[in-house]
């Protein structure tokens, strides 16, 4: 059996479908945490193309082993389940796969959790090759462990939850899946490779490189588009983009960088998207400055900064130097945005929808990459007049004169270019 005969295409028009909201409170979550994730989970469910009728809330010391909330919950989200003629349940928590399977037999309707929700929005948005192998390599991943006991309500309702490879029967052979799996990570590895070619030609070209990273929705996507021109897909809904996009863009000093789009982050977000999204993700290892990108009139935006972090952490990317941009000024509250850019620093409050602070934002990430570059003087000879170009294109001069036959240069260059310059150094 040749699975890949039996693959659907990812994207989908959304389907709408009603839903019933679940989340388990325990002793540690805060009621302002409570509210944020539910509300996230809406916006989530919405973005997938459900509507969610009904939020079922169940205060506990700890999980129920075997369906998370307790029986009697469980019937009482039988009931909403019945009076809503809902569609699915969905769980603000991740579920095992026993756990799932219980609860799907005893609800008789669909249930997703955390994790598959996420999925299915990834599932949707990716375009790309590289996007859809990337998602359905997570996809797989996470539907291996559930294959048996699940599936027969699923199957016969479609919707959310099963796009992509969950479309496929859920009685395939494992060995056949496990086989798939081996065969996306070979290729997620010949791009891995492939962007790694790119990076070093980039090096050698002395192109300073800033990745955005951010919460989604915060507005990556516009204000890659502000600066530089791009026409990169945005959409108010959360994961609009999820393939990554560069652009170059020439700073205030006429140094030119790379600005490059990533998927956006979110809590909690699966161990496997970060894991099959690293090829994708190395963009941020190698950069040699972060832009998180924030909203600044989101209630819950030091929060959202913290999830960027954590995952920069996860990745290894905590320790790149980063220049925070306060985006959607233009709908923040003044007092909001300059408490906002006190508390972090460096920052700059920036709206890509109107352009205001752009140029700050220009002349800051130009100031930060200057902090990673050395003045030096160098002496050319007249013949090796093309590194004269790359250092006005990549560096900073400060000036320059000729001697006999040569050229004489004052500049700011970062480490790389200061390499190729070596025999050039004047003494």
């Amino acid at each position: 059996m040749n699975m890949d005969d039996n693959l659907i295409e990812l994207e989908r028009p959304p389907i709408k479908e009603t839903a019933v909201l679940v989340r388990l409170v325990l002793p540690s979550d805060s009621d302002d945490e409570v509210d944020e994730s539910l509300a996230e989970m809406g916006q989530l469910a919405w973005t997938a193309g459900a509507e969610v009728a009904c939020t079922v809330v169940q205060r506990r010391a700890k999980p129920c082993p075997g369906t998370l909330v307790g029986a009697g919950k469980a019937d009482t989200i039988k009931a909403a389940v019945a009076e809503l003629e809902a569609d699915l349940v969905i769980f603000d928590s991740d579920l095992s796969p026993a756990q799932g399977a219980k609860l799907e037999k005893l609800l008789e309707v669909k249930v997703v959790d955390r994790t598959q929700l996420i999925l299915d929005i990834f599932a949707m948005r990716a375009h790309t090759n590289e996007g859809k192998h990337q998602v359905e390599l997570a996809q797989l991943q996470y539907m291996l462990p559930r294959l048996a006991g699940r599936g027969s309500v699923m199957r016969q309702q479609g919707g959310i939850g099963v796009r992509g490879p969950g479309e496929q029967k859920l009685e395939v052979d494992r060995r056949v899946i496990r086989q798939r799996i081996a065969r996306l990570r070979g290729e997620i590895e010949h791009v891995r490779r492939s962007r790694h070619v790119q990076r070093k030609r980039r090096v050698q070209e002395t192109v300073g490189t800033v990745a955005l990273v951010g919460y989604t929705n915060a507005g990556k996507s516009s204000l890659l588009n502000a600066v530089t021109g791009a026409e990169v897909f945005v959409e108010n809904k959360l994961f609009a983009t999820l393939d990554p996009r560069t652009r170059r863009c020439k700073l205030p000093s006429q140094r030119e960088v790379t600005l490059s789009d990533t998927v956006g982050f979110i809590r909690k977000l699966p161990h496997s998207l970060v894991a099959a999204f690293r090829a994708t993700l190395e963009e941020v290892n190698q950069a040699d400055l972060l832009l998180l990108v924030a909203d600044a009139a989101h209630p819950a935006v030091e929060d959202h900064t913290r999830a960027v972090h954590d995952v920069l952490e996860e990745i290894g990317a905590d320790d790149k130097p980063i220049l925070m941009a306060f985006n959607k000024i233009d709908v923040a509250a003044g007092s909001r945005v300059r408490h906002l850019t006190w508390r972090h620093q460096p920052s700059v409050a920036v709206s890509a929808r109107t352009g205001e602070g752009l140029n700050d934002l220009l002349e800051e990430i130009d100031r930060q990459l200057a902090a990673t570059h050395r003045r030096v003087t160098v002496r050319i000879p007249q013949s090796q007049a093309g590194l004269v170009s790359r250092i006005h294109q990549s560096g900073r001069v400060l000036s320059q004169r000729y001697e006999d036959n040569a050229i004489i240069l004052e500049a700011e260059v970062d480490h790389a270019l200061e390499g190729q310059l070596r025999d050039y150094l004047a003494c």
